[in-house]
């Protein structure tokens, strides 16, 4: 394991940003990861995975510790199901690839989500109708002062929408090494009625899809919306979709009857953030190289060589116009790297 001097952090996030990071080390086992932890004369230690879900706005000046953990496994296997360890540095979508192929079920809804593993339970990901929850069994992670690993629970990583224990109460005290889902075998529970996943798979002449057909009508409708982060610099979707209490809600839609919403309980409705930002005209807007997709108005962009800075301004000004515009705050579903 040897520590290297200011690397450029641009290939290590989806964004583009050339950032550098003041010191460098690659983790490729836990046995890398506690003796990186244990490193002296580093006082600041910023640990990077995937670099998906996050926004580099300035140079780290710390020792940044990539983690590149590799591994998969079946841990317990019956007729109908199949329990697998995932090592944190995985690609996600590969991983879910790699599943499907196995003819492993439950993930296939999330496919094409950029990142690796380690990361997805942080912000509990989820597209289409399925969260990462619904298949977690367990994750592995490891205490950065003690450098002991501790198991977690579903209900010890108390999942919220796009929220866990990970980013509250346990955030900067472990670093995930390696998650567990429980996966079906036969009998799958199929879930197409979320977004354009039915009409995608008509257009595609499919009237009884296996899960490798939803997985490839989810990855054709993902690439008709967003852009590849090797082509054009980006985290996917920037912002959380806002949740409202019914009052607000009320208010909400007695002006604007055409707004898009979801029920999610008797008391709250979400907002699509992409509606709110499309409709005060951001969409496919270009401010210098930061912009916003022409596609999808939740997604900001890199057109080349914006700074984290300039795409976190636009950024802030996207939620000053929505808030003006609607009463309703938006948040970035990004980290914010300062």
């Amino acid at each position: 394991m040897e520590v290297t001097k200011d690397i450029s952090l641009k290939s290590y996030n989806t964004f583009g940003i050339d950032a550098k990071a003041q010191f460098f080390i690659e983790i490729n086992s836990l046995e890398d990861l506690k003796a990186g932890l244990q490193l002296d004369g580093y006082p600041n230690k910023f640990v990077l995975s995937g670099g998906s879900n996050m926004l580099i706005t300035d140079d780290v000046n710390a020792l940044v510790m990539h983690i590149n953990l590799k591994g998969k496994e079946v841990i317990e296997e019956s007729d109908d199901n199949v329990i697998l360890k995932i090592m944190a540095g995985e690609n996600w979508h590969q991983m879910v690839l790699w599943t499907l192929d196995n003819g492993y079920g439950g993930l296939e809804n999330m496919s094409l989500i950029p990142g690796n593993t380690g990361t997805a339970p942080i912000q509990n990901i989820g597209a289409y109708g399925v969260e990462l929850k619904d298949n977690f069994v367990s994750c592995e992670a490891m205490h950065i002062e003690t450098q002991t690993l501790k198991t977690f629970s579903k209900k010890d990583c108390q999942f919220g929408y796009r929220d866990s224990f990970f980013k509250n109460e346990g955030k900067g005290k472990f670093i995930i090494t390696s998650v567990t889902f429980q996966l079906s075998k036969n009998n799958h529970k199929k879930n197409t009625s979320y977004g354009a996943i039915e009409a995608e798979l008509e257009r595609m002449g499919i009237s009884n899809p296996t899960i490798k057909d939803i997985s490839n009508a989810v990855i054709a409708i993902r690439q008709s919306k967003l852009p590849d982060p090797a082509v054009l610099g980006n985290s996917g979707s920037f912002f959380k979709n806002p949740v409202i209490s019914i009052e607000e809600y009320n208010k909400f839609i007695a002006l604007h009857p055409e707004a898009p919403s979801y029920k999610i309980t008797d008391e709250s409705f979400k907002i699509p953030a992409g509606w709110l930002i499309e409709q005060c005209g951001f969409k496919g807007k270009r401010f210098g190289d930061a912009g916003i997709h022409k596609n999808q108005a939740l997604v900001l962009v890199n057109h080349g060589t914006a700074t984290g800075q300039e795409i976190l301004n636009l950024a802030y000004r996207i939620i000053d116009e929505v808030k003006k515009k609607f009463g309703i705050s938006i948040s970035p579903e990004v980290n914010i790297i300062k």
